[in-house]
C-alpha cells in the first residue's frame, strides 16, 4: 500500500501559478498511490493568491478517476456572492472506504497571535497488507506553538478513543440505521503538514508513549533511518516562512504497522507547491 501526503498550497507553485493539473502530474511522476492525502485544498476561495475560486475537490476528483474523494473543511466562511468559501484537507483513495470522520481541532482564543481553524480528516480503509486502517490527515497551526500543543493533545485523545472503540462489541440496538456501528480499527496512519521542524518538542509530544495499551505513534523516517537527520520538506526552494530547509511534513504510523513500512520518500525537486510531497510504502 502506497500513501502520499502533500501540502499543495491550493495548487500554487513557486512560480505563483495555481495549476492543479501540475499537482496531479507530479504525483503520477512519483508513482501510483492507493491513498493521496492533500492539505490546503480550497473550494470557492477566490481570495487566495492565484486562485479563480475553483472547486478544487471537484477538479482533483475529475483527474483521479477510480478514487473516492473525502473532504474536510476547516474554514467555512461566506463569500461575497452569497456562497461559501472552504479551505481544508482531502483524502483520495482507490481502496474500499468505511466510516469517515471530520474532527474540528481545538481553536483556543489568542488575542495577539494569528491562527485559524484546523481539521483532522479520518477515514477507515481496507488494505491487503495490514487489513483495516484509519488514515488521518491534518494541517496544524503555523503561528502558535500553544495551539499546536493543544491540537496534538486533541489528536492523541481521538486516537486513544478510537483504540477503545475498536474493542467495543456490537449491541442489538445499534444494528441498522444511523446507530449502526462500523469498524474503527486501532492501527492508524497520521500524516500531514504539522508545521514544526523535526527537532521541535511537538514531535516528542505526539510520539510520547501512551499510558495504556493504545498503539503508539512512530515517525516513518526515523523507523527507516534511525539516528539520521530528517530530510527537508520545506525551504528547499526559497519561502518566507522558514529561514533554512526543514522537515515540516510527516507520516506517522502505529505499533502494528512498523514491521510493514518499507519506503519513505520525498520529492525534493518539484516546485509545484511551497512544500515537497512525502510518501510511504507498506508491504
Amino acid at each position: 500500500m502506497k500513501l502520499l501526503s502533500w501540502n499543495i498550497q491550493w495548487g500554487r507553485g513557486m512560480d505563483g501559478r495555481v495549476d492543479l493539473a501540475r499537482i496531479i502530474r507530479t504525483i503520477r511522476q512519483i508513482g501510483e498511490f492507493d491513498v493521496i492525502c492533500l492539505q490546503e485544498v480550497a473550494v470557492n476561495f477566490p481570495g487566495l493568491p492565484g486562485s479563480r475560486g475553483e472547486n478544487q475537490v471537484a477538479e482533483l476528483s475529475a483527474q483521479l478517476p477510480g478514487y473516492t474523494a473525502i473532504y474536510g473543511a476547516a474554514t467555512d466562511v461566506p463569500d461575497s456572492s452569497g456562497g461559501r468559501s472552504q479551505f481544508g484537507n482531502a483524502i483520495f483513495t482507490r481502496l474500499p472506504v468505511g466510516q469517515i470522520w471530520r474532527h474540528l481541532l481545538p481553536w483556543q482564543a489568542e488575542l495577539t497571535t494569528p491562527s485559524m481553524q484546523r481539521v483532522l480528516v479520518e477515514a477507515v480503509i481496507t488494505t491487503t497488507e495490514a487489513g483495516l486502517l484509519r488514515v488521518m490527515t491534518t494541517h496544524l497551526e503555523y503561528y502558535s506553538h500553544h495551539q499546536r500543543q493543544v491540537q496534538i493533545d486533541a489528536i492523541r485523545h481521538l486516537h486513544r478513543e478510537a483504540h477503545t472503540l475498536s474493542q467495543r462489541k456490537f449491541l442489538t440496538g445499534e444494528r441498522g440505521g444511523s446507530f449502526e456501528v462500523f469498524p474503527r480499527p486501532m492501527e492508524a496512519i497520521l500524516c500531514g503538514d504539522l508545521n514544526f521542524p523535526a527537532t521541535a518538542p511537538e514531535l516528542a509530544q505526539i510520539l510520547a508513549p501512551f499510558n495504556n495499551d493504545t498503539p503508539n505513534f512512530h515517525d516513518t523516517w526515523s523507523v527507516l533511518n534511525p539516528g539520521i537527520t530528517h530530510a527537508p520538506t520545506v525551504g528547499i526552494h526559497p519561502v518566507d516562512f522558514v529561514d533554512r530547509a526543514e522537515c515540516y511534513d510527516f507520516v506517522l504510523i502505529t505499533d502494528g504497522l512498523v514491521k510493514h513500512v518499507k519506503i519513505h520518500g520525498i520529492d525534493a525537486e518539484t516546485a509545484a507547491s511551497d512544500h515537497q510531497p512525502v510518501w510511504v510504502e507498506l508491504g
